[in-house]
């Protein structure tokens, strides 16, 4: 058992149960909405070509700029508004990471806001910096500039960079950063209850798991 007395349900309710893959289908994504309904999580988090999806009583989140963020800011700004014109209530865009790597958080904080106002006030934005490939300087001020620009959540990762997932020592860095402002969503290589008490300890708010089923296998009822 995990070290954090944390039980499935609560854990369970923290989950955006991930589904990303390039090569999944509508009946992959029909399996999703059905587990995470059995497995009794918070979301679904969907690729937006996806959308739209039957999945009454979860949220439903859609990447945008994924995996690698390499698209313009207009561009991530329509998709994310197509995405929430097609049911998501939750968008998971990933910034230009080669600007957060440069130095140039103005870029990043115009990236962001360029999504932000293209969703208006109401989705939820979890901002994706991939922290694997970032100092922790670059972190800190990616995390700055999500947050002025309305972030509601920084996340760690993708889970597609060779670089890694998420680490204890990025969210850490990130929640002290935020401070309790915003959220931080842990994501990326998450595949046990130990890692997943590890990076809710060191201040993770929201997780993103494909193998949900084996993390919450691995706590208490």
């Amino acid at each position: 058992m995990p070290d954090v007395a944390l039980t499935r349900s609560e854990v369970a309710a923290l989950v955006d149960h991930t589904l990303l893959k390039p090569e999944a289908t509508t009946a992959d994504v029909d399996a999703l909405i059905t587990e995470a309904r059995s497995l009794g999580v918070l979301a679904i988090c969907v690729s937006p070509s996806m959308l739209p999806v039957r999945a009454a009583g979860l949220v439903t989140a859609a990447v945008v700029g994924f995996p690698s963020g390499k698209h313009h800011s207009l561009v991530k700004g329509a998709e994310a508004r197509l995405a929430v014109d097609q049911g998501a209530q939750e968008i998971d865009m990933v910034i230009d990471i080669g600007a957060a790597v440069a130095g140039d958080f103005n870029a990043v904080l115009a990236d962001v806001l360029t999504v932000r106002e293209a969703i208006g006030d109401g989705p939820v934005l979890k901002v994706i910096l991939e922290t694997a490939v970032l100092t922790d300087h670059a972190i800190v001020e990616s995390c700055r500039a999500a947050e002025r620009a309305g972030a509601n959540f920084v996340k760690t990762s993708t889970g597609f960079h060779p670089a890694g997932g998420a680490s204890v020592d990025a969210v850490r860095l990130m929640a002290q950063t935020v401070g309790g402002r915003i959220g931080v969503k842990a994501s990326g290589g998450i595949r046990t209850a130990q890692a997943a008490i590890d990076m809710i300890d060191a201040g993770a708010t929201r997780l993103g798991l494909s193998g949900t089923r084996a993390v919450l296998d691995g706590l208490p009822d």
